[in-house]
């Protein structure tokens, strides 16, 4: 079982310029697993395997991800991984910061 994601980004997460760790941030197609609706984002625990052949993703919780299309590398601050979670994409996060500076969350 797993589910089929598009619009995807492998996000790394930064803190005090160390890597943490990286999640997958996507939009979900179809989930055999019943844990999401079609057009949902997602925003997954941590990458614990990549394979670039089957394009499948697996997470610490055991979950898998199909990637469909071509995806994308980020960043963000280990301080902005909430709204990452709260269904924020990267790109929205760094537009925030870009305009207030230092986004209070």
């Amino acid at each position: 079982m797993n589910t089929v994601v598009s619009d995807w980004q492998v996000v790394s997460i930064i803190e005090e310029g160390e890597l943490i760790g990286k999640v997958l941030w996507c939009i979900c197609i179809d989930d055999s697993t019943c844990r999401f609706s079609k057009g949902d984002y997602i925003c997954t625990s941590q990458i614990l395997e990549v394979n670039t052949n089957t394009r499948i993703i697996k997470t610490a919780s055991g979950s898998l991800y199909q990637l469909l299309g071509k995806g994308e590398k980020d960043e963000i601050e280990f301080k902005d991984f909430e709204l990452l979670r709260n269904g924020f994409s990267p790109s929205q996060i760094h537009f925030m910061n870009s305009i207030t500076g230092k986004y209070q969350h």
